[in-house]
């Protein structure tokens, strides 16, 4: 690290579980962020501001103004702008040393293959279960941990779900694929604010402590946040042995 560097990140190296070594592992690190809205405004903020080399958004979207009361990496003046590409413009005033690519496209399976294969670790911060189990299947598939945040209204919930460690769940073997649930729209049903970014910045801790190997994550464990009494719920999640996604890995 050069001396801008030294002292940018300094709060970090004063760490003794990150220090330098762990510094660098991040500059050397790249994250996929899928979903630039309110989960992945503030997860992608901090991963900038915490120094990982490259991250990669991906959101096929563009800024809306409903959009502003929430999702944080957007301003007025890029209303109809690709949400990608605006994300990419706020990463780039919070930290210029990084590398940051933005993805104006809506991913299939193989395109999924080919961005987490890239990446070390993933972030899902999409809002349907068709694009959470798309991208849980390409982490399994891959073998890399996938950091998975959710809100609506005053709930919230993220979790870890990790290949690497051998009989960890995947997100299938909570929520299976082959079982129907209803995906809940924040246009419809509505969302507090502050809490997508309460969940984002966890899912951005969590990458984080996976890119430098440090601390315990949330491996085998859902958290849940009852934003209107600000009551945390952690739970067990065990891994399905019949899991048609991860029980043959």
């Amino acid at each position: 690290m050069n001396d801008s560097q030294l002292l940018r990140y300094s709060r970090h190296i004063l760490l003794d579980e990150i220090g330098i070594e762990g510094q660098q592992k991040l500059l050397a690190a790249h994250a996929l962020v899928i979903g630039a809205g309110g989960l992945g405004s503030p997860a992608a903020i901090y991963l900038a501001s915490a120094g990982v080399g490259h991250i990669t958004l991906v959101d096929n979207d563009t800024v809306d103004l409903t959009n502003l009361q929430r999702q944080i990496a957007h301003t007025t003046e890029r209303v109809g702008q690709p949400k990608a590409e605006s994300a990419r413009v706020t990463l780039a005033q919070i930290n210029p040393e990084i590398d940051v690519t933005a993805l104006t496209e809506r991913v299939d399976d193989a395109r999924l293959a080919e961005l987490v294969a890239q990446a070390d670790v993933v972030l899902d911060c999409t809002d349907n279960f068709a694009t959470r189990h798309a991208v849980n299947r390409a982490c399994v598939a891959l073998g890399k941990p996938l950091v998975s945040g959710a809100v609506i209204r005053f709930d919230g919930q993220v979790s870890v779900f990790d290949p690497r460690g051998g009989a960890q769940p995947c997100y299938s073997c909570l929520f299976p694929q082959d079982q129907k649930f209803e995906d809940v729209a924040c246009s419809t049903m509505g969302v507090f604010a502050p809490l997508v970014g309460v969940v984002g910045a966890m899912q951005a801790a969590e990458a984080l402590k996976l890119l430098m190997g440090v601390g315990a994550s949330l491996a085998g464990r859902l958290l849940m946040l009852d934003g209107l009494h600000m009551e945390w719920t952690s739970i067990g999640v065990g891994r399905n042995g019949d899991c048609p996604v991860c029980a043959k890995k």
